[in-house]
């Protein structure tokens, strides 16, 4: 897509997503962005994430290829299916999260945009002999619908989406023009906002129809909601983004991106090799990754606002880092951050520097969206009683 939004430029209320954010060139919210969170949450509401790059992957053995050099298993995926995917480094650590949908013969992939030149070159050298071309695609663009009433009345009937739609579901938009150009189509993803009460629908769609899309959504119903909105429901459900609730040291056992499409998770346990996957095995057999992704809450009195990167503290010494950031309707400011497996759902934590009152604020963690580790890796388990421990 273009580095500035049409939405952005055309909407007159459309602040911009601050400088240095990761969502670049996109509405940061329309002048209410509590109130955006609200509607996304008891209604329905649209949000401009067309700053997502997009990548098309045609050929007749793209998913039998994508399936041997990432995390997920692809092989067995059906027509009009969507899973979340990784690209690990040799030791199991995550460069690329994406999500990608076959339809109608062609795998649509889309990323962060900071990652969509360096993913597309990857995936190019990575070819070699298969039958597979990828291809970036910038005229085409991504918008999210947020809300319950998504999934049923005029706003899923103006994008024809059935009343069964389920998880990682898709299927063609309805046509908007007359001529040889893509259509886009919709897919469902995990829901998000507290206990996963949240739908979500991406459209994938071409960039010139972005903003007639925009408006048929928004007379339909759909509320403008900036990133804000989709930010603050994301970090409320746990739901990691990468490079900024993970860093080059993030494994995807940290971040819960365990599973398969049905798990809505982006590593498959039990597929072939791939790169990573002796770190991936290892841990899922054997033991514990070092830490692990926890929702903080920030105090909000205090006059120190934390960022993405400020160490995490308890007792003196470093424990963790913070990722996302943002102010929740509810529940105020709240972040994710990557925590020593070790810290205890109860430690009174600080985030920034700890020395200094100026520069740092108390948190918690939420004690509902922690998991103790209480089980043993079924491959322990298995040495253990060999041992005549278990």
């Amino acid at each position: 897509m273009t580095s500035v939004s049409p939405i952005l430029n055309s909407h007159p209320s459309a602040v911009p997503t601050p400088e240095g954010d990761p969502s670049p060139g996109v509405a940061w919210h329309y002048g209410d962005p509590l109130g955006e969170q609200r509607a996304a949450t008891r209604g329905a509401a649209i949000v401009d994430r067309s700053d997502r790059a997009v990548i098309e992957l045609s050929g007749p053995e793209r998913l039998t290829w994508l399936h041997t050099i990432s995390s997920q298993h692809l092989t067995a995926l059906g027509d009009r299916r969507s899973a979340e995917d990784l690209s690990l480094d040799g030791n199991g650590r995550v460069e690329d999260h994406f999500v990608l949908t076959d339809i109608d013969e062609t795998t649509w992939i889309d990323t962060e945009a900071e990652r969509g030149q360096a993913l597309t070159e990857f995936l190019t050298r990575m070819v070699f002999w298969a039958k597979v071309t990828p291809t970036a695609r910038p005229d085409m663009a991504v918008l999210t619908l947020l809300g319950p009433d998504i999934l049923t009345g005029p706003v899923a009937e103006a994008i024809a989406l059935p009343p069964d739609a389920e998880r990682y579901q898709a299927g063609d938009l309805p046509e908007l023009r007359h001529d040889d150009e893509p259509l886009g189509f919709w897919r469902v993803m995990p829901r998000i906002g507290e206990n996963g009460s949240t739908p979500v629908v991406d459209l994938i769609v071409p960039e010139p129809d972005l903003r007639e899309w925009w408006r048929l959504l928004t007379e339909a119903g759909a509320a403008p909601a900036g990133m804000w909105a989709y930010e603050a429901l994301r970090v409320n459900a746990l739901r990691p983004r990468l490079h900024i609730d993970t860093d080059e040291r993030t494994i995807p056992h940290e971040v819960d991106w365990i599973g398969g499409p049905d798990e809505a998770g982006a590593v498959h346990l039990d597929k072939g090799c791939y790169r990573g996957q002796e770190t991936v095995a290892r841990v899922a057999n054997l033991g514990r990754p070092p830490r692990r992704l926890v929702l903080l809450h920030l105090d909000g009195s205090s006059a120190y606002r934390p960022a993405t990167g400020d160490q995490v503290s308890a007792g003196g010494r470093t424990v963790g880092r913070v990722g996302t950031v943002v102010d929740h309707f509810e529940n105020g400011p709240i972040a994710l951050a990557l925590v020593k497996r070790n810290v205890p759902a109860d430690a009174e934590l600080v985030v920034g520097d700890a020395a200094s009152p100026d520069t740092s604020a108390t948190a918690r963690i939420d004690p509902v969206l922690y998991t103790p580790d209480d089980q043993v890796p079924p491959g322990r388990a298995a040495v253990d009683r060999l041992r005549g421990r278990g």
